[in-house]
């Protein structure tokens, strides 16, 4: 399989995991590296990573999952939207079994809500056209890779005289994210895995303070075993010499330019706003709002009164704590019990990149030894 194989090596992992060791006992401390996107999560325990990392190596799992971060109250007010009449709400199939305060939008389905999944905003613009009688809300989620795709679906709307095709946006952007964790007070981050997804949109201009303000390492990366390897390698390589920088391990995908196109795209439709994260709160300019040209497509606007007061997570869950690095799966005590991909309490366990989902689907025994040493690395 190209592209794929060449970066599954297992004698190019075992020569790597032996420099790794190498580098860690050089820089003669703990080092605590975020993996921010729970793609990169899944990796790391779908291939067994852990075994291949030095003892003094750790990985905390950062809010990389555009799921897991969408505020419950958001998904509540989707789930209201989706019963009002003669709407069809849309949404990507990770979003159907995220519970609100009443129900999940997979349940009001069932209960006769027109809920649909698609696979982008141009299938829910589609499903637009096809129902001028109805009223079809695309609730968009994610961060700068499912943007520009948000934004050109609102621009062919507003070109087509499309009346009827709203917008509940809860799309983020990761900078602001990154320096709300490094300006943490709970939270020990010594160096980032970037997210390759994002960063093939964005580049890595929007890292650079990171490692100019913060001292931190960035190093964005593919998502196959070597890649975050390699990664880990860069981080270490840096930490070492003392000079922290935002490097491009993925250069098959991510340009430092970023893609200018869809960074157009995007300026033209959004502007900053101050936005809501599950387990992070509210983090200045964060968000993605409608610019006033397109601003009549806003479903907050249009349907301001369904959307209910900010809402806690379920009595014991800790999504919010894990979303934040501070915590593991394991520490939960809904993990494994009240909590499981079939009956999913929190985010964290219904998303296919969520950190919960990652640790109940690799094997809980794996994870058990790390999740402890991780937690007395953040309480320290």
């Amino acid at each position: 399989m190209k592209f794929a194989d060449e970066f599954r090596e297992s004698s190019l992992a075992r020569d790597l995991s032996r420099t790794l060791a190498r580098e860690a006992e050089a820089i003669g401390r703990p080092v605590r590296i975020m993996e921010v996107c729970g793609g990169h999560t899944h990796a790391i325990f779908k291939f067994g990573l852990y075994d291949l990392l030095p003892p003094s190596v750790r990985m905390i799992h950062g809010p990389g999952c555009p799921v897991c971060v969408t505020p419950r109250a958001v998904v509540e007010m989707a789930v209201r939207l989706a019963e009002q009449p003669g709407i069809i709400l849309c949404t990507f199939g990770d979003m159907m079994r995220v519970p609100g305060r009443t129900r999940s939008l997979a349940q009001a389905r069932a209960l006769g809500a027109d809920v649909r999944m698609v696979y982008s905003a141009l299938d829910a613009l589609e499903i637009a056209r096809r129902h001028p009688d109805r009223t079809v809300v695309w609730f968009a989620i994610g961060f700068e890779t499912t943007v520009p795709g948000t934004a050109s679906a609102v621009r062919r709307a507003r070109a087509e005289h499309l009346h009827n095709f709203l917008l509940l946006c809860n799309q983020v952007t990761i900078a602001p994210a990154l320096r709300a964790i490094l300006e943490a007070p709970d939270v020990r981050v010594d160096a980032f895995i970037g997210p390759g997804h994002v960063s093939v949109i964005i580049g890595t201009e929007p890292y650079r303070f990171v490692a100019e303000q913060y001292r931190r390492p960035v190093v964005i990366s593919g998502f196959e075993p070597l890649d975050i390897l390699h990664s880990v390698f860069q981080i270490l390589r840096q930490i070492r010499s003392g000079r922290p920088e935002v490097a491009v391990q993925y250069r098959r995908a991510v340009r430092p330019e970023g893609n200018r196109l869809a960074l157009e795209v995007m300026e033209e439709v959004f502007e900053p706003r101050d936005q809501e994260w599950r387990g992070l709160g509210v983090i200045p300019a964060s968000g993605l709002a409608l610019r006033p040209p397109y601003a009549d497509m806003d479903a907050l606007r249009v349907f301001a009164g369904l959307l209910p007061p900010a809402l806690p997570d379920p009595r014991g869950c800790r999504c919010g704590e894990v979303l934040r690095g501070v915590a593991t799966p394991p520490d939960c005590p809904l993990f494994g019990t009240a909590c499981t991909p079939s009956y999913p309490m929190g985010a964290c366990m219904v998303s296919a990149e969520g950190a919960c989902a990652a640790y109940y689907r690799y094997g809980r025994s794996t994870a058990a030894q790390p999740a402890a040493e991780v937690g007395e690395i953040a309480r320290s």
